[in-house]
């Protein structure tokens, strides 16, 4: 009922010129709207998970009405930077995608060079080299794909009792459970993605074509340095995906993914992105002290330059967003209209 009555405000405003006039204003110039992407659909996975993944097409249908609405789209450094200065051309966007699916390469990036748009990816690393279909992801994709089936549980995590694949809730249960013991026996990589190919036996999903096609795989080390040598900017994204509450743990995440960048993006890396949007006030020293510039969250807003640069608002762009709300937010005025707030899913 919100989004309806939002989406009824919006065009009215369109209609009345109220978008236009607000894009146009001052207001507007001096707040950065930064965008945030996550995986791009290969075959089904926007039907799986709207949220998660977008068709092509729908990503293109984004950049065109970007640039249609004469947004300046800057690279991530230069935007903060002329946020600071109060030096931001009118309608400033700038483009982020986490993780650093092998999607981005094979269908996002594509229609970024035909725009001529930069982007900043915040890469999580460990996937990047063991270039298989990232567990937790995997999981709750293939227990989709065999929805309405029953397993046993003892077939997969020794414990008896039976997986109902045959409604959310059961396929919710069922891949917290495989997590869980994933989790609680330390399963190694090679351990969970043995366990992903048994629990695709078992639900006769091909997991060969998955493999194949690399669905749900991150971006290889070569495709990262063919990307970076084409311009685009690689930041931190942690090593494992992970935000632990542990000083030593985080830092450790922080550096292994910094060593990890350098060594095939070949460039410093000083922006950060919280993995899930999950932050606490806790890590901003612990940010500072690995040297971190800025550091992006999934909370939805615009960044003014009284933003504290480690907390940086973004809008995490779905296929669940219609023209209308995407174009609310290009002008600035979806950020003062009431909403609800997203809880982005763990990938990694």
């Amino acid at each position: 009922m919100l989004k309806r009555l939002k989406c009824i405000v919006l065009q009215a405003s369109k209609t009345l010129g109220v978008l236009s006039l607000i894009s146009n204003s001052r207001w507007r110039r001096q707040r950065l709207l930064i965008l945030a992407y996550h995986g791009f659909s290969q075959e089904d996975e926007h039907l799986w998970n709207p949220e998660l993944f977008m068709r092509a097409d729908h990503f293109r249908d984004r950049m065109a009405l970007l640039e249609r609405s004469g947004c300046n789209v800057l690279p991530l450094a230069d935007a903060l930077e002329r946020l600071c200065a109060d030096d931001l051309p009118e309608r400033s966007v700038v483009l982020t995608f986490d993780d650093g699916f092998y999607n981005f390469y094979s269908h996002a990036f594509p229609i970024l060079r035909d725009h001529n748009f930069p982007a900043t990816l915040y890469l999580t690393t460990y996937y990047c080299f063991y270039n298989k279909p990232v567990f937790d992801v995997t999981c709750g994709y293939i227990i989709w794909k065999g929805r309405g089936r029953i397993i046993d549980g003892r077939d997969l995590i020794g414990q008896s009792g039976m997986f109902d694949l045959s409604s959310e809730p059961g396929r919710v249960a069922a891949v917290r459970e495989i997590r869980t013991f994933a989790r609680r026996t330390n399963l190694s990589a090679e351990e969970k993605d043995a366990l992903i190919a048994t629990l695709a036996d078992r639900l006769n999903v091909d997991y060969e074509a998955i493999l194949s096609k690399r669905i749900l795989h991150l971006l290889n080390p070569a495709e990262v340095v063919e990307l970076a040598a084409q311009g685009v900017d690689f930041q931190l994204h942690t090593h494992r995906h992970r935000t632990p509450f542990e000083r030593q743990l985080f830092l450790r995440e922080i550096e292994d993914n910094k060593r990890a960048l350098e060594k095939i993006a070949s460039s410093p890396a000083s922006h950060f992105c919280y993995p899930s949007g999950i932050y606490d006030v806790k890590f901003l020293p612990w940010l500072k002290e690995s040297g971190i510039a800025s550091a992006t969250t999934c909370d939805p807003g615009l960044t003014t330059s009284k933003t504290d640069q480690l907390l940086l608002p973004r809008l995490v762009d779905t296929s669940l967003f219609s023209p209308i709300e995407f174009e609310g937010w290009l002008s600035g005025i979806s950020s003062i209209l009431p909403r609800r707030t997203a809880v982005m899913e763990e990938v990694s």
